[in-house]
């Protein structure tokens, strides 16, 4: 029977009130301090752990502390620094292409804007996304990252296979206030329970409200 959308928004709502009792504390597992500190572990996070970062970023932080302090390096300069995150040239560039876009651009402050953000080096959708989610001012966003665009079709909340597509539909399916919330909830529950190979259904607390989309009984 098909699901009526006022329903699947309503369904949608409870997952997140659901997660969000199961997991109380959640918040981006990225360490950083400043803003462009968020950008850089933002960037170095695609396709490597958020756990692996937090364990190089203290000694590059340390190391360069300003947005201008990256501006003018070279990217080779970061290589012993990032080399263990994968794809660390191309991280490597982004991240001192964005410091100088940033600061010939913007003045030396990270754009909150995610249009702005998508225009750096090295920063996508997703990037954008989680970026905006954590400045002061940053714009409403519902990043869809790989644990996200899993739970959304496994959940039946999205049909869709392209990541924007994806965040448009969630987006319709909740307000604003949660759309921050809920990707964090998504990811989190990704991690720790919805895995792709073996979801952990049985541990799952809103088992519900799914209907467990491809996953096989």
């Amino acid at each position: 029977m098909r699901e009526a959308a006022a329903a699947r928004a309503r369904r949608a709502e409870a997952i997140v009130r659901g997660l969000g009792a199961f997991y109380p504390d959640v918040r981006i597992e990225l360490d950083y301090g400043t803003e462009f500190e968020l950008l850089v572990a933002v960037v170095l996070s695609a396709q490597c752990t958020d756990r692996r970062v937090n364990l190089i970023t203290p000694a590059l932080f340390a190391r360069y502390r300003t947005v201008q302090d990256y501006a003018q390096l070279k990217p080779s300069a970061l290589y012993p620094f990032v080399r263990s995150c994968g794809l660390y040239r191309n991280k490597a560039k982004a991240i001192v292409g964005a410091a100088r876009a940033i600061v010939e651009h913007h003045r030396g402050v990270v754009p909150t804007r995610r249009t702005e953000l998508r225009a750096l080096p090295g920063i996508g959708a997703k990037s954008a996304g989680v970026i905006t989610l954590h400045l002061a001012g940053g714009e409403p966003a519902f990043p869809v990252d790989t644990h996200v665009a899993r739970l959304a079709r496994r959940m039946g909340l999205s049909k869709q296979k392209v990541p924007d597509k994806i965040e448009r539909d969630l987006q319709k399916l909740l307000p604003p206030t949660q759309w921050g919330i809920g990707h964090q909830l998504l990811v989190r529950h990704g991690r720790r329970i919805c895995k792709a190979r073996s979801p952990g259904c049985e541990g799952c607390p809103v088992r519900e409200l799914c209907p467990r989309v491809g996953v096989k009984p």
